[in-house]
């Protein structure tokens, strides 16, 4: 397929999005670009619903992603950036949340405050943060995906900096689905929500439509000369020709996408932060698998180690020991997570 032929396609994304045809969008030539006219004949990756249109659930079913505009309150938005902000000059400290500092500043010594903390990730210990992923507003959509049995399994608010000029506020392109030891992975989705304007100056989400249709792919450190925050993986043949859709996002605009829709970020231009909150919800019908000897057991001996040096766990742990712990169950029974 030609380049022209590819853009014309973007043009149904955009169309979606509720954007213009702006230079946001970058067109490659290939064979998977983004098509409104050939879907399954059966859905794969939605459930039976009442909540999405037609259109949506055959766009969700064919590029992976489904953006739903103004979901969140401004004043539910309001309320987790005041708790953030609390977390981040250490008023309230939640038992198991991770707090993380960009890696050009890590080292260095600040007073704990909103322009240190990058990141709070597994906050389900946190009420307020994490009525998040009890909004029903979310548990709607979410539904669409996972069934009724939901459980929310990994939690962030990401405060992307102002890059310092080394491009380290970028996250690389990868698949969610690495992280995760459960399956099966049309059984998963995450959620994403704009806390603020978001759009390539200060490093917007940045997707592959369709690639939710491949397999996991290998995912390691990418080799940047200035640097890579922790546990940023991306994917090792990232040859990828599909079209990038750059989701250019209002304030309490949600993103629900699949966990192998390979996505990642830019860097931050602005001198601003950029906010976001998210959650991943899985079925509680999913069940776990052993990573060992597998292209996830990389991430699986970081994250053990990680545990084993934050929490002072000891004994033989896996990282299905580490998610059982993480997850909640927030609506229907708790089956099998």
């Amino acid at each position: 397929m030609d380049a022209a032929r590819a853009a014309t396609r973007l043009r149904v994304v955009l169309g979606h999005l509720g954007c213009p045809p702006a230079e946001a969008v970058i067109a490659h030539p290939t064979s998977g670009a983004i098509s409104s006219a050939s879907f399954h004949p059966q859905f794969q990756y939605t459930r039976d619903n009442n909540v999405l249109s037609l259109e949506q659930r055959k766009f969700y079913e064919e590029n992976g992603f489904l953006v739903i505009k103004n979901l969140v309150s401004d004043a539910d938005i309001e309320r987790f950036r005041n708790e953030f902000e609390r977390i981040c000059r250490g008023e309230v400290k939640p038992p198991g949340l991770m707090l993380m500092k960009d890696v050009t500043i890590a080292k260095s010594v600040y007073a704990p405050s909103e322009k240190v903390i990058t990141k709070a990730q597994d906050f389900q210990e946190d009420e307020e943060l994490f009525r998040y992923c009890t909004l029903p507003e979310i548990l709607k959509y979410v539904e669409c995906f996972t069934g009724p049995n939901i459980m929310a399994m990994h939690t962030m608010l990401i405060n992307k900096p102002p890059d310092p000029g080394k491009k380290t506020s970028r996250h690389p392109l990868h698949q969610d689905l690495h992280y995760f030891p459960f399956r099966p992975s049309n059984s998963i989705v995450c959620a994403w929500t704009a806390m603020e304007h978001i759009d390539r100056n200060n490093g917007c989400l940045v997707v592959l439509p369709g690639t939710h249709k491949g397999t996991l792919k290998p995912h390691d450190y990418p080799q940047w000369e200035g640097g890579v925050n922790i546990m940023f993986h991306g994917i090792q043949d990232s040859d990828e020709k599909n079209a990038r859709v750059h989701l250019v996002m209002e304030r309490g605009d949600t993103v629900f996408f699949h966990p192998l829709l390979i996505h990642g970020s830019g860097h931050n231009r602005t001198q601003g932060f950029r906010k976001a909150i998210s959650c991943h919800f899985a079925s509680a019908d999913c069940h776990y698998i052993d990573v060992k000897g597998t292209s996830q057991e990389n991430i699986e001996k970081e994250i053990v180690s990680l545990a084993e040096r934050l929490y002072g766990v000891k004994e033989d742990i896996s990282l299905k020991d580490i998610w059982s712990l993480r997850g909640r169950l927030v609506k229907g029974q708790r089956v099998n997570l």
